[in-house]
């Protein structure tokens, strides 16, 4: 099933935020599903609307720390979406941001991040009945227990895992965060836990990573924290980078079979990417759809309920990427 909600788009621009994710990158997989002679025929059957649960400070507060979930339901709000979202650049300065642009108060992006969530938790949901699913939006993989970070205001994978868990429905979970970047807030937040394995594949130097290992202190700076399995590529690796994240695939299976693996699917490692901190890597389309086989081939084989975000793909060509994968879900899930 393909989870799409037209009214659930980035709304970065609403609030004068300059990030470049297209608006309408979601609507855009959507209408290119409807062009295409196979795909459109089945989108009655596998396309269809969020029903969304409830997420509040509790469910938040399943994953991070009681004072920064206060935070977020404080006055304190607009300063913790200032930083989160990089507003600001070192002097004080605006940094790709004009509230001059907005046409809705800051504050209100709490509660469309968390929509999103709700959307993360459904897919999941979806897939652990039907075996399958695709959420067009989610993927907020570096927010911490006490900060959001990198655009992520709250960890929206993990809350769904911890909601499902919290109601029986689910024991164990695997991620698979094949976004440019590391999961470093979901490393952070899942450290320790055997219940949800974690695996990523992103660029071995550049932000979250351009900082120092270790901080003054001598404790471990958090956007280190270890994943199960970390798959760092360098820039003249591009190369390796499918066949070490079979590699990878092939040591996550050798832990106990989970009950849904959770794909965060960023196509943000295409050379053509937008967002500057992504440049290190620079995957053709054509690699990015092995990769997208290679994962989806992984899980089907083993029999594996799975559940995809879209997390990281900047710029006005982002969407693009997603289509080859779609439709073939969209095939399989027809032959079933």
């Amino acid at each position: 099933m393909i989870l799409y909600d037209a009214n659930l788009r980035p709304p970065f621009r609403d609030f004068g935020i300059l990030i470049p994710i297209a608006a309408d990158k979601q609507k855009r997989v959507v209408d290119a599903l409807r062009a295409d002679s196979q795909a459109a025929p089945l989108l009655d059957r596998f396309l269809t609307v969020p029903d969304y649960a409830p997420v509040g400070s509790q469910e938040v507060g399943l994953v991070h720390s009681p004072v920064y979930t206060s935070m977020l339901y404080s006055d304190r709000l607009e300063e913790t979406l200032m930083e989160t979202f990089e507003l600001t650049d070192e002097e004080g300065n605006y940094h790709r941001y004009d509230p001059s642009l907005a046409v809705r108060p800051l504050s209100d992006l709490r509660d469309a991040v968390l929509r999103y969530v709700a959307g993360v938790h459904q897919i999941c949901r979806i897939a652990l009945q039907s075996g399958h699913g695709f959420f067009l939006g989610g993927g907020t993989h570096h927010a911490r227990f006490d900060t959001g970070s990198g655009f992520c205001l709250v960890n929206d994978a993990v809350i769904a895992l911890r909601m499902l868990q919290r109601d029986g429905a689910l024991k164990s979970a695997w991620i698979i965060d094949v976004d440019c970047h590391k999961g470093d807030g979901t490393a952070c937040l899942t450290e320790g836990d055997e219940t949800i394995r974690t695996l990523s594949i992103h660029m071995a130097r550049g932000w979250p990573l351009d900082g120092p290992p270790y901080l003054p202190d001598g404790s471990l700076n958090p956007p280190y924290t270890p994943s199960d399995i970390d798959i760092p590529i360098e820039e003249h690796q591009a190369s390796q980078y499918n066949r070490r994240l079979r590699e990878g695939l092939d040591q996550l299976a050798s832990y106990p079979t989970p009950d849904l693996a959770l794909v965060l699917s960023g196509v943000d490692p295409w050379e053509h990417d937008e967002l500057p901190s992504t440049s290190v890597l620079k995957l053709t389309a054509e690699q990015l759809f092995e990769r997208d086989n290679l994962v989806y081939d992984f899980l089907k084989q083993r029999g594996l309920a799975h559940a995809y975000l879209t997390a990281g793909g900047y710029g006005a060509r982002a969407w693009q990427l997603y289509i080859p994968l779609l439709r073939r879900m969209l095939l399989d899930w027809a032959a079933e």
